[in-house]
């Protein structure tokens, strides 16, 4: 599941990418306007966190086009403008929340969690395909009502991508971009190839197919 944070603070931007990679999300930075309006045009994101205070303008300006625009992406402001007027002017040019600077790690990880979640249309904390259940908040796995087990970060965004898009076969490459930034364009296809094999260690052979030449895909039904 891929985010986008707008931060032109270098520090701080290295800081929130760990965490959220650390968390499972996969993660690019844009530092200015311009660059993630071309992150846009290109990249599919599942939500955006946004800086309102940018070189080359305003975060809010953005937004306001963004909506006017009918992107209608969940959009969560994290910013130092912490007075009860910035907030609701910030809701008003469609923020879907508001989070100031200071802010507690685990406060961030838990907005996240409930605008994703609220995007899906579930009040659930996991995701359910063909007898797997993904704990999204804990990142752990498990198979027909069997025992629970954790997942590395690399698994849990792999496993988490295959089931929101079931059915469907994704190439090496697209895995790829979903489990690694930008900047690391010299993943090596076979990680793929090393996750599926550990994935399927965890979930049955027969779940996730391989499709020659093409990629994988995670069945929604199982075969009678």
């Amino acid at each position: 599941m891929k985010l986008l944070l707008l931060e032109d603070d270098d520090l701080l931007a290295e800081s929130l990418a760990e965490l959220l990679e650390d968390n499972g999300y996969r993660l690019d930075v844009s530092t200015s306007l311009h660059e993630a309006q071309a992150f846009m045009a290109t990249e599919q994101y599942a939500l955006v966190v946004l800086d309102l205070g940018l070189p080359d303008g305003s975060g809010l300006e953005l937004l306001k086009r963004w909506r006017q625009s009918h992107v209608d992406i969940p959009v969560l402001i994290l910013t130092a403008r912490d007075t009860w007027e910035d907030k609701v002017v910030g809701l008003r040019s469609g923020a879907d929340d508001y989070l100031t600077k200071p802010f507690h790690e685990a406060e961030l990880l838990a907005r996240l969690h409930a605008l994703l979640r609220r995007r899906q249309g579930g009040g659930h904390t996991y995701l359910e395909v063909s007898g797997i259940q993904l704990d999204e908040e804990s990142q752990r796995v498990r198979c027909d009502g069997e025992d629970w087990s954790t997942l590395t970060a690399t698994e849990f965004r792999l496993l988490r991508y295959l089931m929101h898009h079931p059915d469907r076969v994704h190439s090496k490459v697209q895995l790829l971009d979903q489990l690694y930034a930008l900047e690391q364009d010299a993943a090596a296809p076979n990680l793929v190839e090393v996750y599926i094999a550990r994935l399927r260690r965890r979930v049955g052979k027969g779940l996730i197919q391989t499709r020659r030449g093409q990629g994988y895909l995670l069945v929604s039904h199982r075969s009678s």
